[in-house]
């Protein structure tokens, strides 16, 4: 059974505490969230009773790679021990590394390296008992090798590492997000149900774009992916999208 979740970014722009946006996902009727970088703005206990109160579950959660390499710069995440504790106490049991800019994936040399960085903190998570999962833009389709970088760096990576395919960025970089689903099904972990309009690369509702939903819907069900994950990158109305988001979602899971 695949359920559906909220990535959090999508309410950035409201003036309400982490528990109240809780409020609101329950309210619009998602199964979980996925956390970003909000979550240290409110307590964890009440954090975890607006979880409760709206029979939420925590998908996963968004993590700047340098957190969890302990880079020694002050991130809003913490290092790697402060963070695998804030989301062990969240119930969070997959951490998501949700953006490295094109410089990571403009040759061979520089996917191979990105690879081996993510084989390393699955390996350190995996010990702790968390996966990993790495989340795509466009980007991740530059052509190295006569193959699309994305391609290199799931061939490159341990099973251990997962993937969260967003659908739309992978149509803004070329690539039809059901048939990479499909071709890379047991890697898959989580799904980003995003729509774009490709000609101007800017986010739109779902069913309003050019991503084919049911075919996504579909390969993430046949993966076995846990998690279809609601996704905007800028709604002029976070909570009219959110709501129309998952009323998509339940129609297309029917």
């Amino acid at each position: 059974m695949v359920d559906i979740a909220v990535q959090l970014y999508l309410l950035r722009s409201l003036d309400e505490s982490l528990p109240e946006l809780l409020d609101r996902v329950g309210a619009a009727g998602y199964d979980g969230v996925e956390f970003a970088y909000r979550v240290r703005e409110s307590p964890t206990e009440e954090v975890l009773a607006a979880l409760d109160r709206n029979d939420l579950d925590a998908a996963s959660a968004h993590v700047p790679i340098e957190a969890l390499e302990d880079v020694p710069e002050d991130w809003l995440e913490g290092g790697f021990d402060e963070t695998l504790d804030l989301y062990d106490r969240l119930g969070v049991d997959t951490l998501v590394v949700p953006w490295l800019d094109a410089a990571h994936f403009e040759d061979t040399a520089a996917v191979d390296a990105v690879a081996t960085r993510l084989d390393d903190l699955a390996e350190a998570l995996g010990a702790e008992g968390v996966r990993l999962a790495y989340h795509n833009h466009d980007q991740e389709f530059a052509t190295v090798d006569g193959d699309s970088a994305i391609e290199r760096l799931i061939d490159r990576t341990d099973d251990r590492v997962g993937f969260e395919i967003d659908a739309g960025w992978a149509l803004v970089g070329g690539t039809d997000p059901a048939g990479l689903i499909d071709r890379h099904a047991g890697r898959i972990t989580h799904v980003h149900a995003s729509d774009v309009d490709v000609d101007s690369d800017e986010s739109v509702a779902l069913g309003e774009g050019d991503v084919d939903l049911d075919a996504v819907v579909a390969s993430a069900r046949n993966a076995g992916a846990e998690w279809l994950v609601y996704e905007h990158d800028d709604p002029a109305d976070p909570i009219s999208s959110i709501e129309r988001g998952a009323d998509a979602l339940r129609e297309v899971l029917r």
